[in-house]
């Protein structure tokens, strides 16, 4: 079974378990802002609720590319995370897999599609110092 993580619209979060071709549960859910605190207990719920366990997860799948910075990243590190954990693969939407060299676990790379404005203050113009940070911080990785 698959677990499937979509935070990039941002006001929706939206999982749903899959097994093969056939879907088993999906949920969605408002989340303006509260993607942190809400995701994991959500999945825990949708597994609950099926009687299914992590454990019988064999992959995760995520979307890895639109939506803001943070929910972004926010779906892409939790499953991440629980894959890591749990010993299984995850996916991105995208084709941004990093196999890792010292064991078998593999990690989705998020794909911002514009430059991150967390640090811009409303109406301030965009090439403000900050921002130049960040966008250093990113060019340089």
């Amino acid at each position: 079974m698959i677990l499937h993580i979509d935070t990039t619209k941002n006001d929706l979060v939206a999982i749903a378990v899959k097994d093969k071709n056939r879907l088993i549960a999906e949920t969605s859910f408002n989340s303006r802002r509260t993607q942190a605190e809400k995701l994991l207990p959500a999945i825990e719920k949708l597994l609950k609720t099926n009687k299914l366990k992590l454990s019988n997860l064999g992959g995760i799948a995520v979307e890895n590319i639109g939506g803001s910075f943070t929910s972004l990243r926010l779906g892409v590190i939790t499953a991440n995370a629980l894959a890591y954990a749990l010993g299984i693969l995850v996916a991105g939407s995208k084709k941004s897999e990093v196999r890792s060299k010292k064991g078998s676990f593999s990690v989705v790379k998020p794909i911002y599609d514009r430059e991150p404005e967390i640090t811009k203050k409303k109406g301030a113009p965009r090439n403000d110092k900050a921002g130049l940070w960040i966008k250093l911080l990113i060019t340089v990785k």
